[in-house]
């Protein structure tokens, strides 16, 4: 008899090789289908369903649902807390919404993505970070159900993957504005340091509370940071090493406080100069792995310099080969991730980012099919 979905996640993060490459599609926002895409892959598949369900709608991450997963062979599904309390939240319009933190997210007709109209601390000063409404993350309808909801997850045969919600740079530069968010860690630093500080306040109690609630029944919880673009990072070691790392590593080790599941942290862009940061600071799976940026398309070399400390998440190229490939293209990048990746487990097989509207159907397919197909250990040559 072979391994659980479960077992099969839990044996590849312990760096050993499980009965196949394990899989995530649909387990958290950087893994899912993009809105506008869901239900043309749905269609493709034959798969009727309900309304769209959102992890998060400004975002356009869908929820997918569990026949689609299943269908596609993940081996991790979503837990999500309920919402903050916020008195900024609130629908403007179907293509307007203020979020818990008071930014307004408007849909570009032109691309369909929504943006961030105003950012709400963009002409803020230091006074007035102890003025503003920020949102209760702790209130207690916000992890009702959930520990029932992770427990029937693990029962199933299944990874449970918690996704907290948390960043802090990412969150910095939603709420400030990435122009001022740069201008600050040049010349405002005190303003930037004074604004992760407020987010660590008020993050570290939600994470512990939110932990000892489901904590016991997690594998998996969700964290990140944008740190990079496609060339580089957005600010250079030096200034990473002391603005973020230090409240980073007050969040994560929070969490490995409070749980023995492993951190999944999530940075887009050209962040090699950091990894070896990440790693000391608790990160277990590091995703997307964007291959199309200079540093990161040598996964073979990833996996030589930090797959003894570190496990990978993603890496299957969405910005050329699934939106532009053929089937025989996707299978090939499959097979090339797994081959560089996957020996002595260490990897779990998923596309880069979620994957967005112009990935043809029939290339997911392909994907999911190759990695069920080219997976299995032990790995051919």
């Amino acid at each position: 008899m072979g391994m659980s979905a479960r077992e099969r996640v839990l044996t590849a993060l312990g760096h050993e090789e499980p009965d196949r490459v394990p899989f995530f599609i649909g387990t958290s926002g950087a893994t899912t289908v993009l809105g506008p895409g869901y239900q043309r892959l749905k269609d493709h598949l034959g798969i009727r369903g309900g309304p769209m369900r959102w992890l998060s709608r400004p975002l356009q991450y869908t929820w997918m649902d569990d026949e689609v997963m299943a269908r596609l062979g993940s081996d991790g599904r979503p837990v999500v807390p309920g919402p903050a309390a916020s008195r900024l939240r609130r629908d403007v319009s179907p293509d307007c919404l203020v979020d818990d933190w008071g930014c307004t997210w408007q849909r570009n007709e032109g691309t369909g993505y929504f943006e961030i109209l105003d950012p709400p601390l963009r002409n803020a000063v230091i006074d007035d970070l102890d003025l503003y409404p920020w949102p209760d993350l702790v209130p207690a309808s916000r992890f009702s159900g959930l520990a029932e909801r992770c427990k029937a997850i693990q029962r199933s045969g299944l990874a449970c993957v918690l996704l907290s919600g948390t960043c802090l740079f990412e969150q910095a530069y939603l709420m400030r504005g990435m122009t001022e968010c740069l201008m600050d860690l040049a010349g405002n630093q005190d303003f930037f340091v004074a604004l992760l500080g407020h987010f660590v306040r008020l993050v570290i109690p939600y994470l512990r509370e939110l932990l000892r609630h489901v904590g016991e029944y997690v594998d998996i919880v969700t964290t990140g940071d944008d740190l990079g673009t496609q060339d580089s990072t957005f600010m250079s070691p030096e200034l990473y090493r002391r603005l973020v790392k230090p409240r980073q590593a007050e969040m994560l080790a929070a969490i490995k406080e409070s749980t023995r599941a492993k951190i999944f942290y999530h940075s887009c862009g050209n962040i090699y100069p950091l990894i070896g940061d990440l790693i000391d600071i608790g990160v277990d799976l590091l995703n997307p792995v964007q291959v199309s940026t200079p540093d990161l398309a040598d996964t073979a070399r990833l996996k030589r310099e930090f797959g003894s400390r570190l496990s990978f998440c993603g890496a299957i190229d969405t910005q050329k080969v699934l939106p532009h490939g053929t089937a025989s293209d996707v299978r090939a990048e499959v097979r090339r991730r797994i081959r560089d990746l996957a020996p002595g487990g260490g990897y779990v097989a998923a596309a880069v980012h979620c994957i967005q509207p112009d990935v043809p159907p029939g290339n997911i397919v392909a994907m999911c099919e190759e990695i069920a197909a080219a997976g299995r250990y032990p790995l051919k040559p």
